[in-house]
């Protein structure tokens, strides 16, 4: 059973090597994207928004807890391509979401998106959003977690796409999180406090 939770500054070496390891992996693959990451301190650059108080940073680890994915949750939609009657829909934003190529068969990333849709419906919110910048992550968004292409725009001169899934339970997802929904508080940080994830779906593909 894996584990999320929110991530703290003690988890910003281990990111910042995470990280550099998706670089690696990524420039290894002809991935667009991985040699800036491994540019100066970028990496670390990065791993410092865990644990700070402006971005809600969540880790994904194994049961000894071993850090395997990290992504951003945003309880409100970004302005840049989102109608006005959109971003009124209570939803998650999903962004910057970095995975161990170490655990590519556990299938890190669809397990962290997986379980946004059952976070946000138990905290109320109707949709999961996310956005990217190349069709290949679009397809893989589509075609192996669900997601539907909403719209297709532009920021910063680039092309970006922008995706969603409304907000479900899935079931048998082997995720426990370690927090607690409205007027329950936050758990004392210990696995065995946690709740699992209840719900809707088959296991992860991708």
């Amino acid at each position: 059973m894996y584990l999320m939770r929110p991530a703290t500054t003690h988890d910003r070496a281990a990111y910042t090597e995470l990280i550099r390891a998706r670089a690696a992996w990524m420039v290894r693959t002809g991935k667009v994207g991985g040699e800036e990451l491994l540019e100066g301190d970028r990496a670390e650059q990065i791993a410092a928004q865990a644990g700070n108080d402006h971005t809600p940073v969540w880790a994904l680890t194994t049961p000894e807890g071993e850090l395997v994915g990290c992504t951003s949750l945003y309880d409100q939609t970004p302005e840049w391509g989102w109608t006005d009657a959109e971003r009124s829909d209570p939803a998650l934003f999903l962004a910057t979401t970095f995975t161990h190529p170490g655990h590519r068969a556990a299938q890190p990333g669809t397990l962290m998106a997986w379980w946004a849709l059952g976070h946000a419906a138990r905290t109320g919110k109707l949709w999961v959003r996310r956005g990217c910048g190349h069709l290949g992550l679009v397809r893989h968004y589509r075609d192996h977690q669900g997601f539907d292409l909403i719209h297709k725009t532009e920021r910063g001169g680039h092309s970006a796409y922008l995706l969603a899934r409304e907000a479900e339970e899935i079931r048998h997802l082997p995720v426990t999180t370690l927090f607690t929904y409205p007027g329950a508080g936050w758990l004392a940080g210990s696995a065995t406090k946690s709740r699992p994830c209840g719900s809707t779906g088959p296991t992860p593909t991708s």
